[in-house]
């Protein structure tokens, strides 16, 4: 590896690793702050929101990252630059597109490492997270979970806890039921089997029903019983898909999909972490681009300006195609990709002239 190549490598590594650090402390406080709200009227050691304000924070900071390379980019070419560092690789016969292409080769790999091990380890702590606070949440002793035998509710209502087995969701309904009504020791209430019931409201509608009860048989045309649960209710617990490594992704893809339930957010959240590598380059290459073409600028903070506009106009982008996808107007693929295609095409339309800067 050229001499050069490496002082390139290590600077851009150091940018990125102060702007991390930065803004890990800047999240961190906050996260302070929203834990220390949440817990003002419960009693815990005055460690514990510090301790889960550390475990949210790296979920937080890989969501962060295509801000982080952009602005780390930025930090980048201000060090370069105020040093005429960038006269003497030029001099050298380094030209600004192969300065580019060394950083953004750099990002690449950078990527393909946080995908890998930081990801999976901020999911994991996510996880932890958000095991740790369910106790201290009204729902608590409230569960719900998608396996390959199906959904899993745990649902305590007046002293009685139900454990409901369904092989499928269809729209707001379960589909082929088994639920156990049990005391609060444990001791069987009743069986009912079914296979349908509606689940729109919190009162649910189990439609011809069987009820084994003391060794009895009972059918009746409909029985409702009430549960915390309601349609609405069970899609948003599964919502944070951040808790969840890539693997985990997979199976619960092959677990919804087994229940027929809808599975388009976690296919969503899958094609983000694979595009995730091409995306924090494409950024690294439009924060270069900036840097390029804002040179003129005697101002840093102008330039910075300019890159925060862009990374918060690409961030609203890809939102508004992500909820096409969610709302399935697009393709999966579509709502991904069609934003780094954007964003890619951008970026050759500029880097043209690039070393004429």
């Amino acid at each position: 590896m050229k001499t050069y190549t490496k002082f390139l490598i290590m600077g851009f590594i150091k940018s990125l690793t102060y702007t991390t650090l930065v803004l890990f402390g800047l999240i961190i406080i906050l996260n302070v702050l929203g834990e220390l709200e949440f817990f003002k009227n419960i009693n815990v050691k005055t460690y514990f929101p510090l301790y889960l304000a550390t475990l949210n924070t790296p979920s937080f900071i890989f969501e962060m990252f295509p801000f982080i390379f952009l602005l780390s980019t930025q930090v980048f070419f201000f060090n370069i630059l105020e040093n005429n560092q960038i006269q003497i690789f030029k001099y050298s016969g380094l030209k600004n597109s192969q300065i580019i292409k060394i950083i953004s080769l750099s990002t690449f790999f950078i990527s393909i490492l946080l995908i890998t091990l930081f990801y999976n380890m901020s999911s994991n702590l996510k996880s932890f997270y958000l095991e740790l606070k369910l106790k201290y949440t009204i729902d608590g002793k409230y569960l719900a979970v998608i396996t390959n035998n199906g959904l899993w509710i745990k649902d305590v209502v007046d002293g009685n806890i139900n454990i409901i087995n369904s092989s499928k969701i269809n729209d707001n309904h379960l589909i082929d039921s088994f639920i156990t009504q049990f005391d609060e020791n444990y001791n069987v209430i009743q069986n009912i089997k079914t296979e349908k019931i509606n689940i729109k409201e919190n009162n649910w509608k189990i439609y011809k029903p069987t009820i084994l009860k003391n060794n009895n048989k009972e059918k009746v045309d409909i029985l409702e019983i009430y549960s915390n649960f309601n349609y609405e209710k069970i899609k948003s617990l599964f919502s944070n898909l951040t808790s969840l490594s890539l693997y985990k992704l997979i199976q619960l893809k092959k677990n919804y999909d087994s229940l027929n339930y809808s599975s388009v957010d976690v296919s969503i959240q899958i094609q983000k972490l694979v595009s995730y590598p091409i995306f924090l380059t494409l950024m690294t290459i439009l924060a270069s681009i900036i840097m390029y073409n804002t040179r003129a600028f005697k101002s840093n903070t102008l330039k910075l300006v300019f890159g925060l506009f862009f990374s918060v106009l690409i961030y609203y982008i890809n939102n508004f195609f992500n909820v096409l996808g969610n709302t399935e107007k697009l393709t999966v693929s579509s709502s991904i990709w069609i934003p780094l295609i954007l964003l890619g095409i951008i970026n050759i339309f500029f880097m043209r002239r690039i070393n004429e800067k």
